[in-house]
């Protein structure tokens, strides 16, 4: 790795950095599905609820933290939401940071479970997840059609 890696709460002036990764305009190689015609990256995420990858000061990814859901009886369980790495910096630990840090800030939020959402056809990702213990809790079986073709939505998780 070139300069340290360092692993930060997000910020509101780092929106147009993240939008950018998030759109894929950053040379992510695809945008998320969830960045379609938004001007903002916070429009869907808290700042609070963003962790950002910096190396000498410029951002080489984020993971959102979010609670599955708005009940009470699910608020011990955080979910990550989106974790996105820049091409050029992916392979370099700066997935794994940001996912032992969000395990770290969702115990100190009162977690007892991480949870996370991730396309059957995305194996690397899977297994970077794996190797920070996830574990396969369930498949929804064609969850989607990208391209044309069916894709399982892998649901994972680990204890905090």
């Amino acid at each position: 790795m070139d300069g340290a890696l360092t692993v930060r709460a997000a910020t509101p002036d780092d929106d147009a950095t993240l939008l950018a990764l998030d759109t894929g305009e950053a040379g992510t190689g695809f945008p998320s599905v969830f960045a379609r015609e938004r001007s903002s990256f916070f429009g869907s995420a808290e700042a609070a609820d963003t962790l950002v990858a910096e190396v000498d000061g410029s951002v080489v990814g984020y993971l959102t933290l979010t609670h599955p859901t708005r009940l009470p009886e699910n608020a011990h369980v955080w979910s990550i939401e989106g974790l996105t790495v820049r091409p050029d910096w992916r392979g370099r630990g700066v997935a794994r940071a940001l996912l032992d840090e969000a395990g770290r800030e969702a115990a100190r939020r009162g977690g007892r479970k991480l949870s996370l959402r991730v396309l059957s056809t995305n194996p690397r990702a899977r297994a970077a997840y794996e190797a920070a213990g996830f574990e396969v809790e369930g498949v929804l079986r064609e969850e989607f059609v990208i391209e044309g073709e069916s894709v399982d939505d892998v649901l994972m998780a680990r204890p905090l």
